[in-house]
């Protein structure tokens, strides 16, 4: 019937990884509470917005909550994937995690 492999996940493709500037916004979730992931850099400038959104797009950050005083701004979080492409476990940063 039809092709093979319809509906199946496809095993032995590559996931994709993110680029440099992705991984370093998503590096910044594993040391805050939640994962909360930062609108600026170490620098003091604003992450990229294509950043962020390429990252909510691939599932490995999701919007956390609305900011108030910058409505235009998204305040984000590390989901379980983004902790995973990481190489981290998402319980590893929530209070009293050894």
């Amino acid at each position: 019937m039809g092709g093979r492999d319809q509906g199946l996940p496809r095993t032995g493709m590559a996931q994709p990884r993110p680029s440099e500037a992705q991984r370093r916004y998503l590096e910044r979730g594993l040391n805050q509470a939640g994962g909360k992931l930062p609108l600026f850099d170490g620098e003091g400038r604003e992450i990229s917005p294509k950043t962020i959104e390429a990252c909510v797009a691939h599932g490995w950050a999701e919007p956390w909550f609305a900011n108030p005083l910058k409505p235009g701004w998204l305040v984000c979080k590390l989901t379980a994937d983004g902790f995973r492409v990481l190489g981290a476990r998402a319980d590893a940063n929530e209070p009293g995690a050894i």
